[in-house]
């Protein structure tokens, strides 16, 4: 894992955009072989920006419950400053309770490690990590990675700040290998579960680099994305699929 991560930690870098991050908190999710990756902040607008692995059902009943009054998560960092288990925060009212048998029905893990992230002028952001295992399981893994989650915190929050403040070069349109293979594949009739064990990826993370491509190439659909992208040389009908 350790060798994984280190790869994408220096990939991190070459993000420029919020979709280019939010295909990366995927890649950061197989790399830590856990259930989520969540990473979110409010611009000085007010506008919530994030990049996770959840579903997009979830996120999307999240915000339209407003389930962010409720979420002991939500509610205890704005008190806290240092890393928080979700196991030590206050789960105890019938809303609380309610939320998370809600938030596990839809792919929540039932554990959770999150860091509370204050920037000089008071903007606030959180990082988490999200899993689905047993207590002592869960335990031993974050005293392992409790440093690995912290680093990482804070380098996601300082590439995010830059993508936002347009401290970055304009993002290329050019897509990248991952997402011409993925393109590639699906445009031989591949199923997406197909795709995504050829490639060694889950579905979830090859959905990233599909709406990635998407997002780059300004296409309605896949199959548009597809047609693009054969239309403008990036991937090929005759291109030899990859080998793993």
């Amino acid at each position: 894992m350790r060798e994984d991560l280190e790869a994408v930690l220096e990939r991190l870098q070459t993000t420029k955009s919020i979709e280019e991050l939010q295909v990366w908190a995927h890649e950061l999710r197989d790399a830590l072989g856990v259930t989520h990756v969540v990473y979110h902040t409010v611009k000085q607008n007010g506008e919530h920006v994030g990049a996770f692995t959840y579903s997009l059902d979830w996120a999307r009943r999240y915000v339209e419950n407003d389930y962010r009054s409720v979420d002991p998560v939500i509610v205890g960092s704005v008190r806290r400053f240092h890393p928080m288990d979700w196991k030590t925060l206050d789960w105890s009212s019938p809303a609380a309770r309610d939320f998370l048998r809600e938030a596990i029905a839809a792919g929540v893990g039932n554990q959770g490690w999150s860091i509370p992230l204050w920037g000089p002028s008071g903007e606030f952001a959180m990082f988490s990590v999200n899993h689905r295992t047993d207590d002592d399981t869960w335990d031993v893994f974050t005293r392992r990675h409790a440093k690995d989650f912290l680093l990482i915190a804070h380098l996601m929050h300082q590439q995010a700040m830059r993508i936002i403040n347009k401290e970055l070069a304009e993002p290329t349109r050019d897509l990248s290998r991952r997402e011409r293979e993925a393109l590639s594949m699906l445009s031989t009739g591949m199923a997406r579960a197909e795709v995504a064990d050829r490639l060694g990826i889950s579905e979830n993370t090859l959905r990233a680099y599909i709406d990635s491509a998407r997002h780059k190439l300004g296409a309605s659909n896949v199959t548009h994305a597809v047609a693009l992208a054969m239309a403008n040389g990036m991937i090929g009908a005759n291109e030899p699929l990859p080998k793993y």
